[in-house]
């Protein structure tokens, strides 16, 4: 099957609408399936001795709290996004952090949701999945594999992410190796979520066995914002995917045999020895 494809948005709009819409045409520019973002119910996520750490951010000076719900979107602004992502013609969908947050994401009947890395642990949440009529996708970073068959069990995703969860990871900790363990050991799909900088790691996800690949994307990456550096901006987002579809075709079915292109040459350097033949 073709490797599919998410784009993070995730709050890289930094709150801000038309933002995130532009990075919504983007990602269909590139040629992307999936466009994604985070629902959270703030107050149930920022813990209350937080909320009034005052935080520096490019509105000024202010509590941690009024921060975090200003980079939220509410019902009206996700009205929009579905309205854009129906006009410029690409699906989208959220990671979502709480109970409150999946009964949000249900009433635009999603085609996915997805567990975030940071909520593998969160057994209420997991059995609320459970009970939806939605496919799932769960990230595994910052997770051990004890952790990761728990929560397996609990929610029986449809899509398990290797990832790791440090914002950009260095390539000594992706450990891309997990990605075949995976396939092994839960048989069903595994992607791969990548918060490197660069390319080439996600390349070798695919080739290593990763049948969907998740990034951040930005349209810049010196913007505001904790996800930004570990971000891919369009022109990079644009070569990933074609790297990607060019991947997939060359990784081909795994059978060896000899290729059409082969044939002529087969004849010109081999004559009339080009197959074993036995004798009758």
């Amino acid at each position: 099957m073709a490797t599919q494809f998410i784009a993070e948005i995730g709050q890289n709009h930094n709150g801000d609408i038309e933002l995130a819409k532009q990075l919504m045409q983007s990602a269909k520019d590139a040629g992307v399936d999936f466009v994604k973002f985070q629902k959270r119910d703030v107050e149930i996520a920022v813990p209350p001795d937080e909320w009034d750490i005052l935080r520096e951010t490019p509105w000024g000076t202010m509590p941690y709290i009024d921060y975090r719900k200003r980079l939220e979107f509410d019902t009206e602004q996700y009205d929009e996004i579905a309205a854009a992502a129906g006009k410029i013609g690409i699906l989208w969908f959220a990671s979502v952090w709480d109970v409150p947050s999946v009964d949000f994401m249900l009433d635009y009947d999603p085609p996915y949701m997805k567990v975030p890395s940071a909520k593998l642990t969160d057994d209420v949440l997991l059995h609320y999945l459970r009970e939806i009529d939605i496919p799932i996708i769960l990230s595994t970073g910052m997770s051990t594999l004890e952790e990761i068959d728990h929560a397996m069990t609990l929610l029986k995703p449809d899509i398990v992410m290797h990832c790791t969860s440090t914002y950009p990871a260095p390539p000594e900790e992706l450990n891309l190796r997990v990605i075949p363990h995976f396939i092994e050991r839960y048989k069903t799909e595994i992607g791969y979520s990548g918060h490197e900088t660069g390319l080439a790691a996600t390349i070798a996800a695919v080739a290593l066995g990763a049948t969907w690949i998740e990034r951040h994307v930005t349209l810049d990456r010196s913007m505001w914002g904790s996800d930004q550096a570990a971000s891919v901006e369009p022109e990079g987002l644009r070569r990933l995917v074609r790297y990607i579809k060019t991947t997939d075709r060359a990784l081909g079915t795994g059978i060896k045999k000899i290729e059409a292109g082969e044939i002529e040459p087969m004849k010109r350097l081999r004559g009339d020895h080009g197959t074993h033949t036995k004798d009758g």
